[in-house]
């Protein structure tokens, strides 16, 4: 299996070099040249297995033997998903009838975005090895310079899978005092060496955007032999379409208990997800296009709807302009909620109740963006793959340079096959915490699940009777104490510390803390950063030579 440009089309990657790579140099991002079948057996063979015997077979599809060997894959899943709190990884729970919870926080930082970085981390440090193993005495050692951006949990998980590692350097940026008390004493709190903190004046996409400048510049990329983190990196996208797979078989065996084996044929999956950046769903849609047998996904995005609005309009645009919307189509308030989602965004990116989602563009849409040019425009030039990579590069370039595209109907159409769009505002929020808490045996939802189950709750009267809804809960409710205790505050039986809070973030916010501030969102500043960190790991390591 070989690896493309969203946006090039031309140059094949093997699986190593896509993951350490990250950014293609043209802007685009990396794609499996196809995307592999199930194999015919699979709801029998793969029915019982763990979630790490399951994901070696999932990666396996991906990654050819002769990158990595199937007993080295095995090795790398068992130590990544070692670090699990829960035996089943990502277990699924039952709310009602027709609403399941895919609870994807048991990792080591509460949050989904574990799923997907203990393996990168593991990974990388597996390619460094690889490769310094083939140097002769005295040749000059790889290294890695890991740059991420974080709203929230990438950071944290990043550097909780990447803490430590040999020949590897991690800096995250995070916009100051726009993420959670907890998600940033989860980052500035860990002091390793290797592990650097950059506090960003500014929001998530002025973050996501040096990131981006960064690996644009091929000179300081070279130079530094950046990685990254993000989910603009495949890895994290393959990692996380595993747990669609063990979800669907875990929903059987609930389901079997109570359905006769006929009525149990005839479910349909419809998963609802959380979303920002748009990963964890397009996770889903590469499950979807491998075979798994789901009905369709929801996007549920929060104030910041510029996922909502395409599927509404068809057009893609940082600031809603309210041209091409389609009135009949636009989604519906939950019934008594104060913040419809009709409400049109006047610009910019809004602070919510759900931080990790406070995103204005969603980088990993233009993935899927490349696959509806590929099949929406057939009969153009674009049936080709660089057709279709120019196409998107076109589509692209005017978001860059206008804040906004349109795609042609055809597209929308094909969108909106797989997909539905949903808009939730922070009342809407709250008031679902409240509802699942008292209606649902006491079950806390964070702001960012909520979202997703009050998407579920507006599709749901939609859905055809056979449809099971799953909502993938995205991070744990302690990482978001002040929404919780807002929502649930006066509710009978609600105890924050004795419910909701783990052992792991007590004391957490009294540590000692490291983190370097940037007054502003300039590309420069990090570079700077960056260069000086780099010379003094380079003046450790001489000196460390000298002395031996």
């Amino acid at each position: 299996m070989k690896y493309f440009s969203t946006r090039g089309g031309e140059q094949l990657l093997s699986f190593e070099d896509t993951v350490l790579t990250g950014l293609a140099p043209d802007g685009g991002l990396y794609i499996p040249e196809h995307i592999p079948q199930l194999p015919k057996d699979w709801r029998t063979e793969w029915a019982h297995l763990s979630f790490a015997e399951l994901a070696v077979e999932v990666l396996s599809l991906y990654i050819d033997q002769d990158e990595i060997s199937r007993d080295d894959l095995r090795a790398l899943v068992e130590k990544s998903y070692a670090t699990f709190r829960h035996p089943e990884v990502t277990p699924l729970v039952r709310l009602d009838d027709k609403t399941y919870v895919l609870e994807l926080f048991h990792g080591p930082t509460f949050a989904f975005k574990d799923v997907a970085l203990q393996f990168l981390g593991n990974l990388f440090e597996f390619f460094l090895a690889r490769r310094n193993a083939k140097k002769a005495h005295g040749e000059q050692r790889e290294r890695l310079t890991v740059v991420g951006a974080t709203s929230g949990d990438t950071g944290s998980a990043a550097i909780y899978g990447l803490r430590n590692k040999k020949d590897i350097s991690i800096f995250i940026l995070h916009p100051k005092g726009r993420v959670s008390p907890i998600q940033e004493a989860q980052m500035t709190t860990v002091t390793d060496e290797n592990v650097h903190n950059v506090a960003v004046k500014g929001t998530f996409d002025d973050c996501q955007d040096i990131v981006k400048t960064l690996f644009g510049d091929k000179e300081f990329n070279a130079k530094h032999r950046l990685g990254a983190v993000n989910s603009i990196n495949w890895a994290r996208i393959l990692a996380q379409t595993v747990y669609y797979f063990l979800s669907y078989f875990h929903l059987g065996r609930q389901l079997s208990a109570t359905l006769s084996p006929s009525a149990l044929a005839e479910i349909r999956i419809q998963y609802v997800v959380p979303t920002g950046n748009f990963g964890d769903i397009l996770a889903g849609y590469f499950a979807k296009r491998m075979g798994l047998p789901i009905a369709r996904l929801v996007v549920a995005t929060n104030s910041n709807d510029i996922l909502a609005r395409f599927w509404r309009s068809g057009a893609y645009e940082k600031v809603d302009s309210g041209a091409g919307v389609d009135a009949s189509a636009a989604t519906a308030p939950v019934e008594g909620a104060s913040d419809g989602a009709q409400r049109v965004d006047t610009g910019g990116v809004k602070e919510t109740l759900s931080p990790a989602m406070d995103i204005l563009v969603s980088s990993n849409f233009e993935r899927l963006l490349w696959y509806l040019a590929h099949e929406g425009l057939a009969e153009s030039d674009a049936e080709t793959r660089v057709g279709a990579c120019g196409t998107v590069s076109a589509w692209m370039q005017a978001v860059r340079a206008d804040g906004r595209t349109t795609v042609p109907a055809r597209v929308l159409e094909l969108a909106r096959r797989d997909f539905l769009a949903e808009r939730v505002g922070d009342e809407q929020t709250l008031d679902t915490i409240r509802y699942y808490f008292e209606n649902a045996p006491h079950y806390v939802a964070d702001p960012h699940t909520a979202v997703g189950l009050t998407a579920a709750r507006v599709v749901a009267s939609q859905n055809d009777p056979s449809e099971v809804q799953v909502v993938l809960s995205t991070a744990h409710p302690a990482k978001f104490s002040e929404a919780v205790t807002r929502a649930l505050q006066g509710s009978p039986g609600f105890d924050f510390e004795g419910q909701v809070l783990p052992p792991e973030f007590k004391g957490l916010l009294e540590k000692e803390r490291r983190v370097i501030d940037i007054d502003a969102p300039q590309p420069e500043l990090v570079k700077q950063v960056i260069e000086r960190f780099a010379q003094e790991e380079t003046s450790a390591t001489s000196s460390a030579r000298a002395s031996v």
